[in-house]
C-alpha cells in the first residue's frame, strides 16, 4: 500500500506544486491515484493556507477529493491545527463529512481523547508514532491500541545517513504494535532511505509533498504524482494490506 500525502503543513512558500485549495488538492489526488497511489492523506486548509479541523473546511476538502477519486481519504488531527485538546475533540465531533481515517499523533496532549472521539464516530485511526518522542511508549500502554486502523511510524531524523537506523530503532520500540499494520515513512532528507527500508521489510509506506519536496536525484518534484511514480518504479509491487479497512471500529 502506497499512501500519497498531498501537502502536510507546508504552505505557498514551499512552491506552487503544493496543493492548498480543495480544488488543487482534488486535482493532485486524482493524478497521484492515477499514478498508483492507493490512499490519500491530506491536511485541509483555510483560504490563507493554515491547517484546519473546522467542519466546514474538512467537508469542502473531502467532498472535492471524493468527487475525483474512489480510494480511502484521511485527514490530520495534528495539534498545530488546534492546540487545545478539548477543542480538537469538539471539532472532530462536529464534522459533518467524515474521512475514512484520521491520523492522531500519540505524543501530543489529548491523543487518547481525540482517537476515542474518532472511533466513536466510526472513523479509522492512524496512530502516529514519531521517533524522538515518547509516542511508542504511550501507544504501548493505550487501551485503544488494538482498535486502531494502523500505526504510522514516522521517522523524524532527516539525515540521509542515519534515517534508516532511526527507523529500525523506532520499529523496535513499537514491537508487535498490538498486531496492527505498520506504515513506515520518513521526512525530507530521510524520506527516501526510510521508504526504501519499508519496501525491503514489506511494510506499507507513503510518499508526497508533505514528506519530501525532492526526488532521490535531488531534483525538485513537480507533483505528488511524480513522487508516486518514482516510488513505484523502485518498488513495483508495493505491500498491500487488504484487511486494514475491515478493522475500523
Amino acid at each position: 500500500m502506497v499512501q500519497v500525502c498531498l501537502n502536510g503543513a507546508r504552505s505557498a512558500a514551499d512552491g506552487a506544486s503544493v496543493p492548498l485549495s480543495p480544488e488543487a488538492m482534488a486535482e493532485s489526488a486524482a493524478e497521484a491515484v492515477a499514478a498508483g497511489a492507493t490512499e490519500v492523506h491530506v491536511h485541509p486548509k483555510t483560504p490563507c493556507g493554515r491547517d484546519s479541523l473546522s467542519p466546514r473546511i474538512v467537508a469542502a476538502t473531502l467532498e472535492a477529493i471524493r468527487a475525483r477519486v474512489s480510494v480511502p481519504v484521511g485527514v490530520t488531527t495534528g495539534a498545530w491545527a488546534e492546540p487545545d485538546p478539548a477543542a480538537r475533540v469538539s471539532r472532530v465531533r462536529a464534522w459533518t463529512v467524515l474521512p475514512d481515517h484520521a491520523s492522531v499523533n500519540w505524543h501530543e496532549p489529548g491523543a487518547e481523547e481525540v482517537a476515542a472521539a474518532l472511533l466513536d464516530r466510526g472513523v479509522g485511526v492512524e496512530a502516529g508514532v514519531w521517533s524522538g518522542t515518547d509516542g511508542a511508549a504511550r501507544f504501548a500502554r493505550s487501551p485503544l491500541g488494538p482498535r486502531v486502523l494502523r500505526v504510522l511510524a514516522e521517522v523524524t531524523d532527516t539525515a540521509p545517513e542515519t534515517a534508516e537506523a532511526s527507523a529500525r530503532e523506532l520499529l523496535a520500540e513499537l514491537g508487535s504494535a498490538f498486531g496492527r499494520p505498520v506504515l513506515l515513512h520518513g521526512e525530507d532528507g530521510g524520506a527516501w532511505p526510510v521508504l526504501r527500508l519499508a519496501g525491503r521489510l514489506g511494510l506499507a509506506t507513503r510518499v508526497g509533498l508533505e514528506d519530501t519536496l525532492l526526488l532521490p536525484s535531488g531534483e525538485r518534484a513537480l507533483s505528488n504524482a511524480q513522487l508516486v511514480r518514482q516510488t513505484l518504479s523502485e518498488h513495483p509491487t508495493p505491500p498491500h494490506h487488504p484487511k486494514e479497512l475491515d478493522n475500523r471500529s
